[in-house]
């Protein structure tokens, strides 16, 4: 152990808890939901037409607070932008471990009477973007076997699971159908079998787990959080009430009024437990111990897009980090424009920061339809060929007669990218100029987020102008590397990014043979 904190929480013992038996009622209460999975599972993720970059998962944990499965599912709520496919719970009463998952939007998986089967003062919680194993819906999360003592909630992704693989097979685990969080699963429970405690068993396999993770597992008295070396993958800790609560954001935290304490640093695990005092009461703690040494590398994407505008990264809001982008695109790629505008809603700060620094006006050219979402209803193509058209409505107002400059976080294929465009002109526009509030994405990513094949990065394959003529753009700016971190306030050193420079802190093993070195 290398140090510890403590934070003294105390709780009497009618408070229902770890240990305390639940009635005869719960013990059908593991549940998953696959009423509606034939339809579901063939169309969660087929959907190519948004051309944009998905992170994969959230997870959100809560130890020791009243209803923890309820705090978790407005924790997860906060967190729907992280994963769109499926959502799932794990609770525990003391005895025994219950789950309810299902494939959906965090609103369509819960209903009030599952709550009635998730019961206990522990839980954990994950959404899902489809991560290695694909869409089927047995890879939903939490992990979790019937009368298993763990759950398991992963964000983030294993390049190579080679040594979780060796190490399974020598222990007589079939590992055909497991993805690689079911098999970090398995190989903690490996341990556990052999009498250890849970953070005795994380700490035995830990390395075995190579790639990104921000993991969150619980026992039926303890939750374990951890994150692998780099850090690559944001988790959060906070003090809620009598408890505490983690989560991939701090935005979670705060909808859950929970006081955040600090990030959870790389290779380290934050373990949460109660003891009995003398007067028959419970005192809550965590303890910390580093696993390995670690060094923070976050995804700087997590900036540039994946995490919600009012969440907080090492410390940095993210709105203002985005907003200081616009403002760096705009001193370093000067234009005469009339207007302003952002394809929402994860440009809309850099749009602003683009005005305030030009002095060009800041307007809403593009209007979402907030209702568009994931849907599980298949498109046929006439319709999956106006997607974009179903997202986004221009103003024409804004945009008769202006000369536009419209703001993005990213390129990806650039499809989309091109739609707005065409949608622009046909609304009015003179000029169609598109500033980019990151650098070109060349390399994709292995440590969860769902990046296409190199091949299909339209910026692994053609040059800036060549792209510009590609969407039918007047011009066609980026932010430059060197703005990007510099615009964060941070050092280099904090952050992965392997998808501008194909710099890959983590090794990726067998996956580098997938990459090529990118000279446009």
């Amino acid at each position: 152990m290398i140090y510890r904190l403590v934070y003294p929480i105390i709780s009497t013992p009618e408070t229902q808890g770890p240990g305390q038996t639940m009635s005869n009622d719960d013990k059908a209460s593991d549940h998953i939901d696959d009423s509606n999975k034939q339809t579901l599972t063939s169309q969660c993720g087929s959907d190519n037409s948004d051309d944009k970059l998905k992170e994969k998962c959230a997870v959100f944990g809560v130890y020791n607070a009243h209803s923890a499965s309820r705090e978790v599912y407005f924790g997860l709520y906060s967190l729907q932008h992280r994963g769109q496919e499926s959502s799932g719970i794990a609770s525990s009463d003391g005895s025994k471990i219950h789950v309810h998952k299902s494939n959906g939007l965090v609103a369509q998986v819960y209903e009030e009477k599952d709550f009635d089967h998730l019961k206990g003062e522990i839980a954990i919680g994950h959404n899902r973007y489809s991560t290695s194993g694909g869409t089927l819906h047995q890879h939903n999360q939490p992990v979790h076997r019937s009368g298993d003592p763990i759950a398991l909630a992963h964000n983030g992704n294993l390049p190579s699971t080679k040594a979780l693989e060796v190490f399974l097979t020598k222990n007589n685990i079939d590992i055909e159908h497991l993805n690689d969080s079911e098999m970090m699963y398995e190989a903690v429970k490996v341990e556990m079998a052999k009498g250890k405690s849970l953070a005795d068993a994380v700490t035995e396999t830990y390395h075995l787990f190579t790639g990104a993770f921000a993991l969150l597992i619980m026992s039926n008295d303890e939750l374990v959080a951890i994150q692998d070396p780099y850090g690559i993958r944001p988790l959060s800790i906070g003090k809620l009430n009598g408890g505490f609560a983690f989560s991939s954001e701090t935005c979670a935290l705060d909808t859950v009024n929970a006081q955040f304490i600090k990030d959870v640093e790389p290779g380290e695990m934050i373990v949460a437990s109660r003891k009995a005092l003398p007067n028959g009461e419970f005192k809550a703690e965590i303890k910390t111990y580093n696993l390995v040494k670690g060094e923070r590398k976050l995804d700087i994407f997590e900036f540039v897009y994946f995490a919600r505008p009012d969440s907080k990264l090492l410390g940095k809001r993210v709105y203002e980090v985005r907003q200081n982008f616009g403002k760096t695109l705009a001193i370093e790629n000067p234009i005469k424009a009339d207007v302003v505008i952002p394809v929402p809603e994860s440009a809309i700060p850099a749009a602003i920061g683009y005005s305030i620094e030009s002095g060009i006006q800041y307007q809403q050219g593009l209007i979402k339809n907030r209702y568009i979402g994931r849907t599980f209803i298949m498109p046929d193509q006439r319709l999956r060929d106006k997607s974009v058209q179903m997202k986004l409505i221009p103003v024409p107002e804004v945009l008769e007669g202006k000369r536009v400059i419209v703001i993005d976080d990213s390129i990806v294929r650039g499809t989309t990218t091109g739609k707005i465009v065409k949608m622009l002109r046909q609304a009015g526009a003179k000029e169609v100029h598109v500033m980019i509030s990151s650098p070109p994405v060349k390399y994709p990513d292995f440590y969860g987020i769902n990046t296409p094949y190199q091949k299909d990065l339209i910026a692994a394959n053609k040059t800036v102008e060549e792209i510009c003529e590609y969407i039918g753009a007047d011009s066609l700016s980026y932010l430059s590397y060197d703005g990007l971190v510099r615009s964060t306030g941070l050092p280099e050193s904090s952050f992965n990014t392997s998808m501008f420079n194909g710099k890959y802190p983590l090794d990726i093993q067998e996956r580098a043979e997938d990459i090529k070195t990118i000279t446009l």
